[in-house]
């Protein structure tokens, strides 16, 4: 099942009377009007139903929140993920599924492809949506494609996803061997095209070396520290230290690679916020959730979907250490789209400053956009 599928099947599921004391949602914060953005450089959205023709219609749920302004600006996977067949007509196909989505919600939702989208879509009280590849299997070998989805409106370009492909080296890949001269090859088309380099799943050398590769500041839009976890899907401070040495930006998941067992809380987020910082200093961290917009209604459903989805990545080999079928992909205090309040309150607590949340929490994303996208 593809991430997006499980995360729309997940986010309708269920009753919120079944979720355990520690996972039913707490009272959301009350969005300020004037806050600063909030960024999600990998997220995705949810609180979608079907329509009898096909197409899916926005919640009441939804729409509630985005009228909240709880999140601002969400980056969505488009296309598909592993080494699968037909990849390219499978991207072009999703793409066009999106737009047609984007065209039928013009109230709440805009394509981002530059900088001035943002704040014009914050500005009309839509949440902006950005385009984003997790695999560069959508190629097919091919490196002019990077051109053919930039015209499509894709916007960041993640290398690899967990094992080997044309590019490199995926985080599972024992080998450990870096980019290919076809993974060089397209970091320049990336760079040229103006889209944003993500080598979030990649190996240790393939970070580095598409770090050095690309003349752009790239990004790791969502991972964890290894040196809190050590397991292959975060990355390792030498790594984290030259992102944001070359002006990139390096975002924090919501996910169960926080901690090496078990379902993680706030306070594993937080821990590895802190460490962040301490790594790649204040103007270079900032959040790519993994999570869907609402979050995930937890019950018997939900809990079930988690084994099917776990079983089939764990079939075709992407699963990665960490991952569990008794695990759900969220942060236990974090699951809704009062997020980003709520961690604004806990930083605030924990003796951050107004301005470090305000860059974390949004700002840092939107100063890369503008820096690789131009206006």
């Amino acid at each position: 099942m593809h991430r997006r599928e499980f995360i729309l099947s997940a986010g309708a599921a269920g009753a919120a009377s079944l979720l355990p004391f520690s996972l039913r949602a707490q009272p959301a914060p009350r969005a300020a009007a004037d806050r600063s953005i909030y960024v999600d450089a990998q997220g995705g959205i949810d609180g979608l139903d079907r329509g009898a023709d096909g197409r899916y219609v926005a919640s009441p749920r939804l729409v509630e929140a985005i009228r909240a302004r709880r999140i601002d600006l969400v980056s969505c996977t488009i296309g598909p993920v592993g080494n699968v067949p037909d990849a390219f007509r499978g991207a072009v196909e999703d793409l066009a599924g999106w737009n047609r989505f984007l065209a039928d919600h013009p109230a709440l939702f805009s394509r981002v492809e530059r900088a001035a989208d943002i704040e014009a879509a914050r500005a009309a009280g839509r949440v902006g949506l950005i385009y984003n590849f997790q695999d560069t299997v959508a190629l097919e070998a091919v490196p002019d494609r990077v051109d053919t989805f930039a015209s499509l409106g894709v916007r960041v370009i993640q290398l690899t996803y967990n094992k080997r492909n044309l590019a490199g080296d995926g985080c599972l890949e024992r080998a450990d061997a870096g980019l290919s001269d076809f993974g060089r090859e397209v970091i320049g088309r990336i760079n040229r095209a103006r889209l944003l380099l993500d080598l979030s799943h990649a190996g240790p050398r393939t970070i580095a070396e598409g770090i050095a590769a690309s003349t752009a500041p790239p990004a790791i839009t969502h991972s964890g520290c290894r040196a809190l976890a050590d397991l292959p899907r975060n990355t390792h401070d030498a790594q984290m230290r030259a992102l944001a040495e070359k002006g990139g930006v390096f975002g924090l998941y919501l996910m169960p690679f926080l901690r090496t067992a078990g379902q993680p809380g706030r306070e594993d987020l937080l821990r590895h916020l802190d460490h962040a910082i301490d790594v790649c200093g204040e103007d270079h961290v900032g959040i790519g959730t993994d999570n869907p917009f609402l979050g995930y209604t937890v019950n018997d459903e939900t809990r079930a979907e988690q084994r099917r989805f776990f079983e089939e990545r764990s079939r075709r080999g992407i699963a990665a250490p960490g991952e569990a079928a008794d695990v759900l992909n969220l942060v236990e205090g974090y699951n809704d789209a009062a997020r980003y309040d709520r961690m604004a309150a806990d930083l605030r607590r924990r003796g951050w400053s107004s301005a470090r949340i305000d860059k974390v929490l949004g700002g840092n994303f939107v100063r890369l956009f503008g820096e690789v996208w131009g206006g």
